[in-house]
């Protein structure tokens, strides 16, 4: 019995109409291998190298044709979760090490494995450790995570932090303030930085510019700060939460705190996000960055801009679809990009439990917002074909909406302080392809949806992905907070916004009865209990009652991430699940819950730690009626079957 079309859920109606510029492949992979993959690199004869989470290391010939050869050169590794090749030997952080891998005698198999650095661990399976990247000089790049203790936790010396190694081991801590830094590289500049998941002091996913000294957000790692060599002052006291704040607004008082160059919105852009890489020449949009994102099986793609030394810039939707939960990215020799993944624990939106694929470009450019850049006074929006002059100039063409993020020691946060900004008027370029929104109101430190669905191009295309988030750090000339700001502490005055860091209000609905109906005399016929466990999964695949019975469904979430419960009509799923993961901004305030004559009953948005009870009459027609959860990216794995019998 086929209950999902889980490609459907997983690509929030995007996917198809990506495909013709961004192919995606499968590199086929033997049937007894289990290729987890946690690291990816190429040698200097193009040769795929790729470690496992299952501390395998696998070298691949040919990955660009049909049948690739998959030779194993190592094995024993501890949870490998990246790679890097340099002058004929591998480079890979395990679990506690740092380790140079080399084949000397040249038969195809490593033979010689020297400790480079190790680092303490406490045992707690959250910490997992990242890289290597390469400096130019040779030193290398690796992060760590902290532990998970119902709370991001720095168990270990160092876990939380940057740091950079050089090849005789000597270790110089680089920057800490991290939670789960899984992927990090360079820009075209050479510039470093790393991509952050949501959590505990983590509002959404983000990319923070990481130099030495730099403090992103998360105050556990500071508990190292002390040490002699740390180049971070700032203690675990330093960073307080007892009052409504921003991440952008702290910045402002704690000269190491970094505000992110670019946040991306929870599970409106992704909800984890992993690697890095530069989009090479031979691309469109080349010398932009690739993001991938693990738990929607995804990639999204940045525009940086420099603006008064800061970056800061925008990120769009480029390419879903991918087979399960990307983690790693790597250019080849085939002008494709390998995609390695993997989701066993870590739950996505691709069903495969690993994989790698490739993406190849097409040839054909897509019509897009190729970049934006900020003004004093709005946005200049380059498009990548001639615009449409009728429909590009008129302001009803676009949407701005900005918002922000709560800092603070909860997992994650809701949008805060949303507005809607007013394009005013609207200048077309000379060049035919780029446009000058004039926008009232732009506020530093606020992440800005840009909407332009009404534009087309010279030919009639629509926008391939007609929506962007803008991170503002800086304006040019003399931009200046819309709020109103205290003179004596340089302090925002919030008394006028939301800064509760959820807009979601539950409100009475016909679908969500939560008393026991009047005319129930003897009480419900049956009693169905469900509960969200990790993984994003429930705990029953299938429940069952008879046609017309009276029905009390509790459903419990003791889990650290929010979940919900909707029945819906049969072979409805996939398609409520979508509607739900286009919502956008107004998500949240939805619970996630979308309207649709295919939704018989559900339940609230469940935080953490919440349950929820309601009261139904089951259908009278017999059949298989599907149950999901609409939180964005969840449906793919949370979902069961009520079966009427």
């Amino acid at each position: 019995m086929v209950l999902f079309n889980l490609a459907a859920v997983s690509q929030g109606g995007y996917s198809t109409k990506e495909a013709p510029y961004f192919i995606i492949s499968d590199v086929p992979i033997p049937d007894d291998i289990i290729l987890e993959v946690g690291g990816l690199a190429f040698d200097d004869a193009g040769v795929l190298g790729v470690t496992t989470r299952r501390g395998e290391f696998w070298r691949i010939a040919n990955p660009e044709s049909n049948q690739p050869t998959f030779t194993r050169f190592a094995q024993g590794l501890h949870e490998p979760l990246g790679l890097a090749y340099r002058e004929g030997s591998y480079y890979v952080a395990q679990r506690g090490e740092l380790t140079k891998i080399t084949d000397t005698d040249g038969d195809g198999s490593a033979d010689k494995f020297e400790n480079i650095f190790n680092w303490d661990l406490a045992g707690n399976y959250h910490e997992y450790a990242y890289g290597p990247k390469f400096l130019p000089n040779g030193d290398m790049i690796i992060s760590l995570n902290l532990g998970w203790i119902g709370r991001g936790a720095s168990l270990s010396k160092w876990s939380g932090w940057m740091l950079q190694i050089k090849p005789d081991g000597s270790m110089t801590p680089l920057a800490a303030g991290m939670r789960s830094p899984a992927g990090f590289n360079f820009n075209k500049d050479g510039d470093l930085f790393y991509t952050e998941n949501q959590g505990d002091w983590v509002g959404s996913g983000r990319m923070t510019h990481i130099e030495k000294g730099v403090f992103a957000g998360h105050p556990e790692s500071l508990k190292w700060s002390g040490e002699r060599n740390s180049p971070i002052s700032l203690k675990m006291d330093d960073i307080k939460d007892d009052i409504p704040t921003t991440l952008y607004e702290e910045s402002k008082k704690i000269p190491a705190l970094r505000a992110p160059a670019i946040w991306f919105p929870h599970t409106i852009m992704g909800i984890s996000t992993s690697d890095v890489m530069v989009v090479p020449e031979v691309w469109p949009f080349a010398g932009q960055l690739l993001v991938g994102d693990q738990g929607h099986s995804k990639i999204m793609r940045v525009y940086q801009e420099k603006v008064n030394g800061v970056y800061q810039g925008i990120c769009f939707p480029f390419r879903e679809g991918f087979a399960s939960g990307l983690l790693r990215m790597e250019w080849g020799s085939d002008e494709a990009i390998y995609v390695g993944m993997t989701s066993r624990g870590w739950a996505a939106t691709g069903k495969a439990p690993y994989g790698l694929q490739r993406l190849k470009w097409s040839g054909k450019m897509p019509f897009e917002m190729e970049k934006v850049e900020i003004q004093s006074d709005g946005f200049l929006i380059t498009f990548t074909a001639p615009v449409d002059k009728r429909t590009a100039a008129n302001p009803d063409s676009y949407a701005i909406t900005d918002f922000n993020f709560k800092y603070h020691h909860l997992y994650g946060s809701a949008p805060i302080m949303t507005e809607d900004r007013v394009v005013y008027k609207v200048e077309l370029g000379q060049d035919g392809k780029s446009v000058k929104l004039f926008v009232e109101g732009l506020r530093p430190g606020f992440v800005n949806e840009i909407k332009a669905e009404g534009v087309k191009s010279l030919s009639a295309q629509e926008l391939l992905h007609p929506v962007g988030y803008y991170t503002i750090n800086e304006i040019p000339g003399e931009g200046a907070p819309s709020g109103k700001v205290s003179e004596a502490s340089g302090e925002m005055d919030h008394s006028e916004h939301d800064m509760t860091g959820s807009k979601f209000v539950e409100t009475p609905s016909a679908k969500r009865v939560t008393e026991m109906p009047a005319e129930w005399k003897d009480g419900p016929d049956v009693i169905l209990e469900i509960e969200a466990i990790p993984g994003m999964m429930y705990d029953k695949k299938i429940m069952m009652v008879q046609p017309g019975q009276r029905v009390k469904l509790v459903f419990n979430n003791p889990d650290d991430m929010a979940h919900n419960l909707l029945i819906v009509q049969p072979g409805k799923g996939d398609a409520v699940a979508a509607r739900a993961m286009n919502l956008g901004l107004k998500g949240e305030e939805m619970g996630f819950i979308p309207e649709g004559e295919e939704i018989i009953v559900h339940t609230t948005l469940l935080r953490p730690n919440s349950s929820d009870v309601i009261y139904f009459t089951a259908p009278e027609k017999k059949g298989n009626y599907q149950y999901i959860c609409t939180f964005p990216g969840h449906a793919a794995t949370m979902r069961g079957v009520l079966m009427v019998k």
